[in-house]
């Protein structure tokens, strides 16, 4: 007689029962913390986003497709709770300077909290439901994002539009009260809404600002079909047709990783904040190369040449087409420029917002310098645990100097500290809303986790 082996629970049944049974209790002090700090970062973006154009385009266009009443970040405009979902994640990361999950290579707060607030105002929630829920969502993200073991870039697809439809999914299903099973068939579900292409670095399109509100709507809209008993293949991640062995076609995964741990170790600690509006990618080079400016007191014209060493993975994301690289056409272009960053900060002594208006990227001895950037293979970065950075220059009187950034600003071994991102919140949300304006959204993230309704916290963050 042949005794079948008891049916092996799958990663999403396991991420089910977790996310089912959490409670804010369940998280420690430290984690929930950071995650209102987090917000906070996420939402002074989302506020500075709305100086640009790209969210009015987004606006008229979700307009286009039906009215509503729930509010958006940053703006007096009102759409449906999706709609408002799928603004909000292009507001937050519209201009590329929202966190990272380093290992994951995944902006794990851009579907997140848009697909939380959005759930939470629907389903008459609390703030306290809220933060529990965007922690889950982070959590989820992180780890889906940690299961492709940095091989999503490799194969053209954006990890943030990969997995954040799976944190949103979760997200929501957990402020709709979805129980367990119910959870594992909105990831289940979730698994054909994921997806995201690279495609944008060939033309500096804008496809990339849309994926995490596309996520975070596709992840209610899991949530919702879930809700109502559709079902979703149980083995999403690891199955045959599953989400790692379609995607990365061979590649190496660690698709374990999507439950491992969970409760016990908090990917959310290790999310790193941007100290840069450019690709997390560039961070290291950034500050290798203002540190040598400023150890050695030089100026662009000292400089004969610059040698950048980079991992072949994130180098085709900062370094391909090398057209687009070596002479950015706009401002998003120039934030995926390894080249155009080095020579930025040579010459001006900092990269912020003001380095991607249109006089710094036409600015003839910026470009010139960049051509000098040659990009070679780092054979000893610690990419994808971290992102590195080399940069070697030549002088003009002969000498060679070098240094390289092993672990990355912001990464959790190399943490901001929450005054830092305070500080880079008062400077985003102040480039275009008043000081009374900041404060008081500031006070409703940082008060994040009581029993205000969320709908209310909502309405103090619109613009």
């Amino acid at each position: 007689m042949t005794i079948d082996s008891p049916p092996r629970t799958s990663l999403a049944a396991a991420v089910g029962e977790f996310v089912a049974r959490a409670r804010p209790g369940d998280v420690p002090a430290e984690v929930l913390e950071r995650a209102r700090y987090l917000v906070l970062d996420a939402v002074g973006l989302a506020f500075a986003s709305t100086a640009y154009a790209f969210p009015a385009k987004a606006r008229d266009a979700l307009g286009r497709l039906g009215a509503g009443e729930h509010p958006v970040l940053g703006l007096p405009d009102r759409l449906a709770p999706r709609d408002a979902a799928t603004l909000n994640g292009v507001l937050v990361h519209g201009m590329d300077c929202d966190d990272t999950h380093i290992p994951a290579v995944t902006h794990v707060s851009a579907a997140a909290p848009p697909a939380a607030i959005s759930a939470a105002t629907t389903a008459g929630a609390t703030t306290r439901d809220l933060l529990l829920a965007y922690v889950l969502g982070v959590e989820i993200s992180a780890r889906v994002g940690l299961g492709g073991a940095g091989g999503f870039h490799d194969v053209g697809f954006h990890p943030t539009a990969v997995a954040g439809v799976f944190g949103a999914a979760v997200a929501a299903g957990k402020l709709w009260g979805l129980d367990a099973a119910g959870l594992t068939a909105a990831q289940g579900i979730a698994g054909s809404m994921s997806a995201g292409l690279l495609e944008f670095l060939e033309d500096g399109s804008w496809t990339k600002r849309l994926h995490p509100g596309w996520a975070a709507s596709s992840g209610m809209t899991a949530a919702a079909f879930a809700e109502q008993g559709w079902s979703g293949p149980a083995a999403v991640y690891e199955g045959r047709f599953g989400l790692y062995a379609t995607h990365l076609q061979g590649r190496p995964a660690e698709p374990s990783a999507v439950a491992d741990g969970l409760g016990e170790r908090w990917e959310l600690l290790r999310t790193a904040v941007k100290p840069y509006p450019i690709c997390h990618f560039v961070h290291a080079f950034a500050d290798a190369a203002l540190a040598l400016r400023a150890e050695h007191g030089l100026t662009a014209d000292d400089v004969v040449s610059i040698r950048c060493a980079i991992h072949p993975v994130p180098g085709k994301v900062v370094c391909e087409p090398a057209a687009n690289k070596w002479e950015p056409r706009d401002e998003y272009d120039a934030k995926f420029s390894l080249p155009y960053v080095v020579a930025t900060v040579l010459r001006r002594g900092r990269f912020g917002l003001a380095e991607l208006a249109d006089d710094a990227l036409r600015d003839p001895a910026t470009l010139q310098l960049a051509r000098r950037v040659e990009v070679v293979e780092d054979h000893e970065g610690a990419f994808p645990r971290a992102y590195s950075g080399y940069v070697e220059l030549e002088l003009t009187d002969g000498r060679r100097i070098s240094r390289r950034e092993q672990v990355n600003r912001g990464h959790d071994e190399r943490p901001l500290s929450n005054a830092e991102i305070a500080a880079k919140f008062a400077g985003t949300i102040g480039t275009v809303a008043d000081a009374a304006t900041a404060e008081r959204v500031r006070t409703a993230v940082l008060g994040l986790g009581d029993d205000t309704p969320a709908r209310d916290f909502a309405e103090t963050c619109r613009g």
